[in-house]
């Protein structure tokens, strides 16, 4: 019975990226009505647990923390694909788009994936315990290229408004690139060991004992299938996002709660395996997940977007506002009380998804 329902699962994982794909091709760039909008939604969280399935299948046969890093990156790099697709399309309105879809990307995982993490794992295993140097690795990063890429430009004064000027944005794009490169040689090369999960006792685990790897070519149909399915989801995603628009238009709300329901759609498979990750007391890897998806998120957006932006009709606003300000630097601060220790309690969890809960309040009412 075990074998023919883990038969079936596999059946069911190689057979949703291939069929959502198909709807994608279907209904791309078309009006679509209600019902087809709810069908392609179904579809979408179809193609995100798909997703999640594979990037574990390739994260158990490559190890850590080359499996985080695998679905981290691949998410951003279509993550950014829809960003630039969608900020073509809408001229001035989209100004601050990548904006707003960074920032949410940042709040998202360094506090929302974070913060379930580790109160999941500290409420099921007493307390959660990774490693603080890998960990306050990334989270510096993060800071440093938040700072760089969405704060300077609020208080810059060669160009009118929150933007940067030619040389500004060249060198912020500049130094994302070579920051997050020299992140993930550190993460992968270096001081692999930092970003290893840990035994409560503090022994590092370099691999799963519960389960034989899958062979090379069961990882490579698997690598084949994530990218299949990260493309319907954001290509599916981008099919709902007019939708979305119009119910934000209608409802009258900020037109950045649209950044910010892209990011979540985007983050949910990420989320998922985090949360798999904490349940099995692997924080770690739940950590890598949030912080290496925020730092690829800024790393590779920001220099996308200022190429794109020399044939992209429209500004480029990258600057934050005075509420968004205080939220980041209450992030940054409290991700490095959590991190110094390297275990946390449900508390610093909750905490974490407190500051979220404010960024959606404000998102909604600013």
């Amino acid at each position: 019975m075990i074998t023919q329902l883990r038969a079936a699962s596999a059946r069911w994982t190689v057979v949703v990226p291939v069929v959502s794909f198909v709807v994608l091709a279907l209904t791309w760039h078309r009006d679509l009505p209600g019902w087809v909008v709810g069908v392609v939604a179904c579809f979408l969280v179809a193609a995100v647990l798909a997703a999640v399935h594979h990037a574990e299948v390739i994260a158990h046969w490559s190890g850590e923390p080359f499996g985080s890093l695998v679905l981290a990156v691949a998410v951003t790099v279509i993550e950014v694909a829809l960003i630039v697709t969608l900020m073509a399309d809408g001229g001035d309105k989209s100004a601050t788009l990548a904006r707003d879809t960074v920032f949410a990307a940042v709040m998202i995982t360094c506090n929302g994936i974070l913060g379930l993490s580790i109160l999941v794992a500290a409420v099921k295993h007493r307390t959660a315990v990774f490693n603080a140097e890998g960990t306050g690795a990334a989270l510096a990063c993060i800071a440093t290229l938040a700072t760089l890429s969405l704060v300077l430009p609020t208080f810059t004064t060669s160009t009118p408004g929150p933007q940067f000027s030619t040389t500004q944005l060249i060198y912020a794009s500049t130094a994302s690139i070579v920051v997050y490169g020299l992140f993930v040689a550190t993460q992968t090369v270096r001081h692999r060991d930092y970003f290893l999960p840990v035994t409560p006792e503090g022994r590092v685990l370099e691999e799963e004992d519960h389960a034989h790897p899958p062979t090379p070519a069961a990882a490579g149909v698997s690598l084949l299938l994530l990218g299949v399915a990260l493309v319907s989801v954001v290509g599916l995603a981008k099919g709902v996002s007019p939708t979305i628009e119009s119910a934000v238009d209608d409802a009258g709300l900020p037109h950045s709660v649209v950044g910010v329901v892209i990011a979540l759609m985007v983050l949910l498979p990420e989320t998922i395996a985090a949360l798999r990750a904490a349940l099995r007391n692997r924080v770690q890897t739940s950590l890598n997940l949030a912080l290496g998806s925020a730092l690829a998120s800024i790393g590779l957006t920001i220099p996308a977007v200022a190429i794109a932006s020399y044939w992209l009709t429209g500004p480029l606003v990258l600057g934050l506002g005075p509420a968004h300000l205080v939220l980041l630097t209450l992030t940054v601060v409290l991700g490095t009380l959590t991190v110094v220790p390297g275990r946390a309690t449900p508390l610093q969890g909750a905490v974490h998804l407190a500051v979220l809960a404010a960024y959606v309040v404000l998102a909604v009412n600013p």
